[in-house]
């Protein structure tokens, strides 16, 4: 028997290589390993060899075989690979939303204003602090010295619920200042906190009223504070917050938790005054009720909308354009 399976194996190779479709590979292999290829040809030849020359010709049959089937499944395989990926790319579906430019979603008005404040207010050297939105009635008016029959606590400003016990004596707070008693109780003075969230009032709707609303308080509890240290935060925030050209004032007032207390106005570069909030020095009996002995302690407290000032700060003159979502508006900001 005379074959040369190394110039078979060869040209096998050669042209599985070269072949574009599987089923081309299949008549490629049916050649040159069906009934009727030379190998197969020369492996019934191997009877009229001797038996050491059979067993080499033998060997090298089969490792021809081997190795041609070897490249028969691997290029089937590739182009099997291919045609799939190319199947999928003649199907896929393109279901990019096609727009103008990309949309980037920006903080809330009242969030960028509560951000801000905290910012400012913690680089003043306070510290933030949280509390519920669910309030006991004792935290929210008796510990700061709001009688009993004081006109706030009525059912008609505030919102009471049921919240596992007695109705009249929860409620949804209706200021931050709940969150100053419970800075008191649980922390020791000196205190320097401010305290940003989400109050509730039976309030109806308008241009300056909404029944949800945000504001932020601050509370100092240290020895030897006075009414100077309230005004020099007040102008050191003011500057700081609007920047130069604004100045603040305080103006004599009443508030139950504090004595003496004022308001406090910001004046605008153009020399227009607006009111911000209230402030003043805390009540002997608010720092009792929080645990501190108002003999050897003393301090300030002050607050504000953040809604009201969110207004002011980007000219807007109703303050229900904040709560109604549309995109229109909200995008400008």
């Amino acid at each position: 028997m005379s074959i040369d399976s190394q110039s078979i194996l060869d040209s096998a190779v050669a042209e599985i290589t070269d072949a574009t479709s599987a089923e081309q590979v299949a008549e490629i292999s049916r050649s040159y390993l069906g009934k009727k290829s030379e190998l197969v040809e020369a492996r019934k030849g191997l009877g009229a060899l001797d038996p050491q020359e059979r067993a080499e010709a033998g060997k090298q049959l089969n490792e021809v075989k081997t190795q041609i089937e070897a490249a028969v499944a691997s290029r089937t395989a590739e182009l099997k690979d291919s045609e799939f990926a190319l199947q999928l790319e003649s199907e896929r579906m393109d279901l990019t939303e096609v727009i103008d430019r990309p949309i980037v979603g920006s903080a809330h008005i009242v969030t960028q204003a509560w951000q801000e404040l905290e910012d400012t207010f913690i680089g003043m050297g306070f510290t933030v602090a949280e509390g519920p939105e669910v309030e006991t009635d004792w935290h929210n008016f008796d510990a700061l010295n709001i009688p009993p029959s004081h006109p706030a606590r009525d059912g008609f400003d505030t919102i009471y619920v049921d919240h596992g016990g007695d109705e009249s004596t929860t409620l949804l707070r209706t200021h931050t200042s709940p969150v100053q008693i419970r800075s008191m109780l649980t922390s020791e003075p000196p205190i320097y906190i401010v305290a940003p969230g989400r109050v509730f009032r039976r309030d109806t709707a308008d241009a300056t009223h909404m029944p949800v609303f945000h504001q932020i308080e601050g509370l100092v509890i240290d020895k030897g504070i006075s009414m100077a240290d309230l005004a020099g935060t007040i102008e050191a925030f003011t500057t700081s917050y609007f920047g130069e050209g604004f100045s603040s004032r305080l103006r004599p007032n009443h508030f139950p938790f504090t004595e003496p207390s004022a308001e406090f106005d910001i004046q605008m570069p153009d020399g227009k005054w607006l009111e911000l909030g209230g402030c003043g020095m805390v009540h002997p009996n608010v720092l009792r009720a929080g645990g501190i002995d108002p003999e050897e302690w003393s301090g300030f407290a002050f607050g504000f909308g953040i809604d009201r000032l969110a207004l002011m700060k980007f000219g807007i003159t109703d303050l229900r354009e904040l709560f109604t979502n549309d995109v229109r508006f909200l995008k400008q900001f």
